[in-house]
This record gives structure tokens, C-alpha cells and sequence, in this order.
């Protein structure tokens, strides 16, 4: 007879087996799916899926000592650390003139990277350290499954609108294009001659490097790096809030399925608040309004997606306060690749690389007895891995987007005092000065790190002004209330549980009794609200006074304010649903839950807006983001192709300046090839000098319009203009003022389109 035990084993090693099968068949039914969603273009996802997961691979012996507290070991946190070290590294040999930003560049220092990593794996293997979570092999392949289908999705809904037109993308694929002629950093400013790129160009840089790096085009990976960005911004909200749910289950007298499975529901729902979710203006002005004016027989208003994004300043208008509110999933759908949307990635390898540093450090109390003169002392608490990490992290936003390096700086700085606050048992001039010690560290290190850039830009802040205007508070309610929420309900849950068990009350004595997961959820949710809470104060004064002034600090903020705001609901509500046990909180989470799931209909309503039946295959375009040139510019697209295809370096290229967001700089946006000036708004605010723009737009309309061939001539050559374009835009700005046969005498034809009557002059 077969013993119990056998038994057990039998059955147990067949459950292993069938799950293996189900494995294998999910993957198998992605790549086919993939393969069948993407047509062409899945060479060049799968090209960068895989490139991320061997980048990811050879870092883990620096990501598993950095998360050997997560059980996964920060598998989906390595492919963006290996891409942020190799390719800042590489940018900062650049920066210094060592070496050429090239393909061969971007490869040789990836290949050293993964070599001192390799090194690193056999020392770990000599001291017995595991970096790789061997035992957790199954929750890798979910979270890979998650990334890739979350990649998946955002690359395939992207390919029904692929094109770099519109909004800011002309400037964002511009930028790329520039980066990819030149082989010094920064580049060529393509709408500014005679400077360089005097911008937050980090985020489009990232995805140059990736482009490179992978021998791809930027016709492709444009709209690639934004569906990566919006991939990853799903898998590493799961992994940090899957940890942090783990960490806190741990102990708990719940059942075995319910500690199993809660993690991953908590993750998903962080990922979906991070990447997919909208706000409760849509759930308010797309479906309940509508649904209450339908049954009172009124006129049914119709909803745009961006007012979710224009709503303090814009319903109701005030023409004194326009602001900006803009979200992830907002991003992801209008697709710019802008500076905040790439840094997302970055953004949260720092939260997360925050969390697990507080998860080690706080269990490490010092004893009252060590004093701050012992060398020692100093050294343990200056040389902490996780924050010198975060310091040159924290560097790099000042190049990828500043605003991020101020808002991660100060999130920082409260974890670090919550921390020496638990570590120190509430001794205030040990807190104090380690606190003080340690955030000067990571300004001394990110201020370091990053001087090739600062050392050439010119910053566009003018000062701080105080608030004039103030949101009214319903909207505030409208548009974070549901988080905002959430987060007190929290707060008061913790302080409930906590300080009634106290005799003795203290702020040391209610740190120490939280969880490392409740305490984190609590900064997160405190630093979002005031993210919030401080443009209705102060704002940073830039160009935009006039009726604009806190549209931007109100958006850098709040964009940063959803983030932390999406992870922290993602793990308190399940907190409060499972552990709490007080019936009013568990109600107020489960209605938070509630309409969170609710404003995920905003994916779905901005989709269908902007990129139309996402369901029928047959209308997916591809992820060529120049196709627009064949409908919007008919009579230029073979000149701006000859152009592409011919010229090499980056010689100035002259075209008809124009304002921003409109369809001037065509030829610049889509070659790279830089011309006198571009978008006016755009060099205003990365200049602010508008007596010289002036002066250079009245010098371009001379050089297309006047009778003069010496005046012509003397500007061409002060411009060192090498190629003059004149197509649709030309025709249309200058119209008969156009001097067709002066511009076509000073050097030779070398492109004409004889049905358009668009030419290319090569200047003598």
C-alpha cells in the first residue's frame, strides 16, 4: 500500500507539473498574441523586452544585495537600475568629452557594467550571499508576465495613434533625433542653432541610449520608450506593494490563502492606480452627471478626456488661474515623452529603494551609549548603501526633471528623520545631526554627479512667488479627495490601534510600534497631500505669469502627488480591509475601493477617444511615428525623407519659424537637423531672452523675403546655414513675399518635388 506521505509527494509533484504546463502555455499564448497584435513592429518590442530582462539579469547581483529583503530580490527594480547606471554612466563619460556618444559606446560601457556585475556574483557565491530568488522563481515569472502584458497593451493601443504630432511630441522626437546625429552631449538645441539643449533632455536621452544600445530607430522607438515607461509603471508598483504587503502580513492569524493572495491583489491594485487609473473628476463629470441629467430629461453632456487634466482654472474659467493636474495613465494616452513621464521609472526605483533601506536601517537601533565623536559612528552612518544610490539618483533628476530631484529630495529627507527617529529612540540632537549629516551626503553626491550637466545649463526658474489665486475646495475634493481620504482614514486608523495599547506617549514610542510597511504608506500618503497643499501656497515664477503662474508647479507636484498617492491606496486599503479591525475604517476602504475601481473607466473612455476600436486588430497603424508627414505634410515628405536619408552631422537646415504646439518646425522635429529658431514659446522659456528670438525670427522672414542677395547672403553666413527647405509652411507664412528665384540662386537644387514645388538649396 501506498504510504500517506508518497502519497502527498505524488500528488504535490503533479500540481508542480500542471502548473508548469499553465505557465508555459501563458507565455507562450503573450508572445503569440504579440506576434499577432503587433504584426512588424513585435521585432523591435520583443528586441527592447528582451534587452531589459538581460540588463535586469546581469545587475542582480548589485539588485539582490540592494533588495535581498524583497522576495523576488527587486527583480523588476534591476532592469531599470541597469538602465539608469549604464546609461548615466555613459552620458557622463560623454558630458566629460572621454568618449563619443555612439552605438559602439552605449554597448562596450552596458558589457563593463554587466562584467563588475559578474565579478560581483562571484564574490557573493564565495560568501554565500544569494542575489537571485531562486526560491521565488515563480513569483518572477508573474511579475514578468504582468510587464510584458502590461508592455503589451500600452505598445498595441499606442500603435492606433503613433504619431509624433500634436501637443509637446514635435519637441520630445526632435530631441531624439538630434541626440541620435550627434556624438557629444548634450546635443545641438535643434530649434537654436548657435546653443545647445538647454532643457531637462535626461528622459529623452534614456530613450536615445535604449535606441542605440539596441541598434533600432527612433521612427520606432519614440512611441516604444513611452509604452515601456507605462509597462514598467504597472510591474514596479506590484513588486514594492506586494513586498510591503507580504512584510505586513507576516504574524498576522489569517489564513494561509488569504496571506498568499492578498499581496498580489494589492499589487495589482497598485500597479492599476499607478498606470490605468484616472480621477474622480471622471467618475463625477463623465458618468455620474451624465447619468443624473439623463433620468431630469436634460441635454446629456459629452466629456473630453483631457478636463480631468484642465479643470482648476477651466470649469469654471477663471482667466487669472489656468492650472495643470496631469496623471500617468493621461500620459500614456496623449503620448509626449516628456521629461516627468520617462522619470516615472526612476521615480519609483527611488521610493522603492526608500522602503527597503527603512525596512533594514530601522531594526538597527543605536545604543544611547555610542558617542558622535567615535569615527566609527560616523562611518556606518554616512556610507549606507541604499542612500548613496539614492543620492546619484537623485543627481540624475536634476537632468532628467529637476522638479523630481526638489519633491524626491524632501520625500527623502522625511523618511530619513522617521527612520533616525526609531533608530536614535527619540534623542533629539542625535536625530537631528545624522539627519543633517546624511541629507547634506545626498545633496553634496547629487550635486557632484551631475556638473556636466549644471555646469552648461541655464536655469529657467525666477524665483519663488507667493499664491495670488487658490483652488476652490471642492475641486481640490474632486480631484484627490478619494486618496486624500484614504490616507487620514489611515493615519487615524494607526493612531487608533496604536496610542490606546501606550502608557507612555511619545512620537519615538508610536514610530517604533508600527510596521516598516504602515510607517512607509504614511510618508507616502503625507507627502502626497503636501504635494497638494503647496501650490495653493507658493509657486515656482517662470514665464508663464499671466493667468498661468502655478499651472506649472501645481503640475510637476501633483503628477508626483498621484504616484505616491496610487501606492499608498494600493496598500492601505487592503491594510485596512484585512488587518484593521474597526468596522468605520473598513467601510471607508472599501468605498475607496470603490470608486478607485470606478475611475479606472477613464482608460477606457480615453482610449476610445484617442485612439478609436482598439478591439478590431485591423486598424492598428504600426508604431512609425513619422506617418503623419504622408497626411499632414503631402507636399514636403519627400523632401524631409531626402534629408534624413542624405545628410549626416548636423549642418543648420533654415525652415519658417512659428509658434508652439503648431505644425512649424516640421523638418526640424523630424530630422534633428537644427535651424535658427524654432517653437518661440519653448526657447523663451529655455532662454528667456526674447529680444534675441525676435531678432532671429526677423532675420529668418528677411532671408526667405528680401530682394537683397548681399543682405541674404551676409545672414546665411552669420547662421552658417547650410541648407534652405522652403515647402507648405514657408508658402503659407510668407506668401507672395517669398523669393523664389533669389533663394534658389544662392546655391544648388539639390532636391525639388515637381508636383508639391518643394526645393531643398544647398548654400554655396
Amino acid at each position: 500500500m501506498m504510504g500517506e506521505s508518497e502519497f502527498m509527494e505524488q500528488s504535490n509533484e503533479k500540481k508542480r507539473k500542471i502548473q508548469l504546463i499553465v505557465k508555459i502555455l501563458l507565455a507562450a499564448a503573450a508572445l503569440g498574441a504579440s506576434a499577432f497584435l503587433l504584426k512588424g513592429d513585435v521585432w523591435t518590442f520583443w528586441t527592447w523586452w528582451l534587452l531589459a530582462a538581460v540588463m535586469g539579469f546581469a545587475a542582480m547581483p548589485v539588485t539582490g544585495r540592494l533588495f535581498w529583503r524583497f522576495e523576488d530580490k527587486g527583480w523588476i527594480f534591476s532592469k531599470v537600475l541597469a538602465v539608469a547606471a549604464a546609461g548615466f554612466i555613459t552620458w557622463f563619460l560623454v558630458s566629460i568629452k572621454l568618449v563619443p556618444f555612439t552605438g559602439i559606446t552605449c554597448a562596450a560601457v552596458t558589457v563593463i557594467c554587466a562584467v563588475l556585475c559578474f565579478l560581483l556574483l562571484k564574490k557573493e557565491s564565495k560568501e554565500k550571499i544569494e542575489c537571485f530568488p531562486v526560491e521565488k522563481i515563480s513569483l518572477v515569472y508573474w511579475e514578468e508576465l504582468i510587464f510584458f502584458l502590461a508592455f503589451l497593451l500600452w505598445t498595441y493601443v499606442a500603435g492606433f495613434h503613433p504619431a509624433a504630432y500634436g501637443t509637446e511630441k514635435f519637441m520630445d522626437y526632435g530631441f531624439m533625433e538630434a541626440m541620435m546625429r550627434s556624438t557629444v552631449l548634450p546635443a545641438r538645441d535643434l530649434w537654436y542653432s548657435e546653443g545647445h539643449i538647454n532643457y531637462y533632455y535626461g528622459g529623452q536621452y534614456f530613450a536615445v541610449f535604449l535606441t542605440k544600445l539596441s541598434h533600432t530607430k527612433v521612427e520606432l522607438t519614440y512611441n516604444l520608450m513611452r509604452t515601456f515607461v507605462a509597462g514598467l509603471a504597472f510591474a514596479m508598483p506590484f513588486s514594492l506593494v506586494y513586498q510591503m504587503t507580504v512584510d505586513r502580513m507576516k504574524g498576522q492569524p489569517k489564513g494561509e490563502k488569504i496571506k498568499k493572495r492578498l499581496p498580489f491583489i494589492a499589487g495589482f491594485t497598485a500597479g492599476t492606480a499607478v498606470s490605468i487609473a484616472g480621477n474622480m473628476h471622471y467618475v463625477i463629470y463623465a458618468q455620474i452627471i451624465p447619468w443624473i441629467q439623463k433620468l431630469t430629461g436634460q441635454e446629456v453632456s459629452s466629456y473630453w478626456f483631457p478636463d480631468a487634466t484642465r479643470y482648476i482654472g477651466y470649469n469654471p474659467y477663471r482667466e487669472e488661474d489656468r492650472t495643470i493636474h496631469e496623471f500617468p495613465c493621461y500620459s500614456f494616452v496623449l503620448g509626449d515623452l516628456h521629461a516627468h513621464v520617462v522619470n516615472i521609472i526612476f521615480v519609483l526605483l527611488v521610493i522603492a529603494l526608500l522602503y527597503v533601506w527603512l525596512r533594514g536601517v530601522r531594526k538597527k537601533t543605536v545604543s544611547a551609549e555610542v558617542s558622535m565623536k567615535d569615527g566609527s559612528f560616523w562611518k556606518k552612518q554616512l556610507l549606507m548603501p541604499h542612500l548613496l544610490v539614492i543620492s546619484v539618483l537623485l543627481g540624475m533628476f536634476q537632468w532628467t526633471n529637476f522638479w523630481d530631484f526638489v519633491i524626491y529630495y524632501v520625500v527623502t529627507l522625511g523618511t530619513v528623520l522617521f527612520a533616525n527617529i526609531i533608530r536614535f529612540q527619540g534623542k533629539i540632537k542625535k536625530i537631528l545631526a545624522v539627519t543633517l549629516a546624511q541629507m547634506a551626503e545626498i545633496y553634496l553626491i547629487g550635486y557632484l554627479v551631475i556638473l556636466p550637466f549644471t555646469l552648461q545649463f541655464d536655469t529657467m526658474i525666477d524665483g519663488v512667488g507667493i499664491a495670488k489665486y487658490h483652488s476652490y475646495f471642492y475641486q481640490l475634493m474632486v480631484l484627490w479627495g478619494l486618496p486624500a481620504v484614504l490616507t487620514i482614514t489611515f493615519v487615524v486608523s494607526m493612531l487608533w490601534e496604536k496610542l490606546r495599547k501606550m502608557e507612555h506617549k511619545s512620537l519615538y514610542r508610536l514610530m517604533k510600534a508600527m510596521r516598516t510597511a504602515d510607517l512607509f504608506a504614511i510618508i507616502m500618503g503625507l507627502c502626497a497631500m503636501g504635494l497638494v497643499m503647496i501650490p495653493e501656497l507658493v509657486y515656482v515664477r517662470d514665464i508663464y505669469e499671466n493667468g498661468n503662474a502655478r499651472a506649472n508647479t501645481m503640475f510637476k507636484l501633483t503628477y508626483q502627488a498621484y504616484i505616491l498617492f496610487g501606492l499608498t491606496m494600493g496598500y492601505g486599503i487592503y491594510r485596512l480591509l484585512v488587518v484593521t479591525r474597526q468596522k468605520i475604517f473598513k467601510v471607508i476602504a472599501g468605498i475607496c475601493l470603490f470608486f478607485l475601481v470606478w475611475t479606472v473607466g477613464y482608460f477606457g473612455k480615453s482610449v476610445n477617444s484617442w485612439f478609436g476600436n482598439v478591439l478590431d486588430p485591423s486598424g492598428y497603424k504600426g508604431l512609425y511615428a513619422l506617418g503623419y508627414l504622408e497626411t499632414d505634410f503631402p507636399e514636403d515628405v519627400s523632401a524631409i525623407t531626402w534629408l534624413k536619408e542624405n545628410i549626416e552631422g548636423a549642418p543648420v537646415v533654415l525652415e519658417a519659424n512659428g509658434d508652439s504646439y503648431t505644425g512649424f518646425e516640421r523638418v526640424s522635429a523630424s530630422t534633428g537637423l537644427p535651424t535658427i529658431l524654432g517653437w518661440y514659446v519653448h526657447e523663451w522659456l529655455w532662454r528667456n531672452d526674447t529680444e534675441d528670438l525676435n531678432v532671429k525670427s526677423t532675420d529668418i522672414r528677411n532671408i526667405y523675403t528680401s530682394e537683397s542677395e548681399e543682405q541674404v547672403r551676409t545672414l546665411l553666413k552669420q547662421y552658417d546655414v547650410s541648407y534652405i527647405f522652403v515647402g507648405s509652411k514657408e508658402r503659407e507664412k510668407y506668401e507672395d513675399a517669398l523669393n523664389n528665384a533669389l533663394l534658389q540662386s544662392l546655391g544648388d537644387i539639390v532636391f525639388i518635388d515637381e508636383d508639391s514645388g518643394t526645393y531643398i538649396v544647398k548654400v554655396d
